[in-house]
């Protein structure tokens, strides 16, 4: 009787450990990922400002023209019509106000060093042309006239 005893209580601690084995592998797969993306969104909401362009739960995308933090709303410009959201139904920001300025402001710079480097290019172009046509024998004429 002491066997059948033993068996009984390691078939209990094994149906035990298995409870407890689902449970940890539930929270890893399932409620941490979702702690951290709400942490993750919550990050975003905190650092919000006026002028970001933001997508809606509703996949309507505007620019952030005021928050109102107390009522947690956030009020967007949609091409001229003013909507009022919750903070929550803010999903992602497609561009941050500060990025959006700073991309503004090297874009001429850039464009002006491309222009250049295009008007060495085309000058260097012109010169090989001119020269290759100098160079070139006037066959073309003595055969027409054959």
């Amino acid at each position: 009787m002491n066997l059948g005893a033993a068996s009984s209580s390691a078939s209990s601690y094994s149906g035990m450990i298995l409870i407890i084995l689902m449970i940890a592998l539930m929270y890893f797969f399932m409620i941490r990922p979702q702690q951290k993306q709400r942490k993750q969104h919550q990050d975003m909401m905190s650092q919000l400002h006026k002028g970001d362009e933001v997508v809606t739960i509703g996949r309507m995308h505007g620019k952030i023209d005021s928050i109102n933090r107390e009522d947690r709303t956030v009020t967007l410009d949609c091409e001229g019509i003013y909507l009022t959201f919750d903070m929550v139904a803010i999903a992602r920001v497609v561009k941050p106000a500060d990025t959006a300025e700073t991309k503004s402001e090297d874009k001429p710079a850039e464009e002006a060093t491309e222009k250049e480097e295009t008007s060495s290019d085309t000058k260097e172009e012109l010169a090989a042309s001119d020269s290759a046509k100098s160079e070139a024998p006037a066959s073309d004429d003595n055969n027409d006239e054959k």
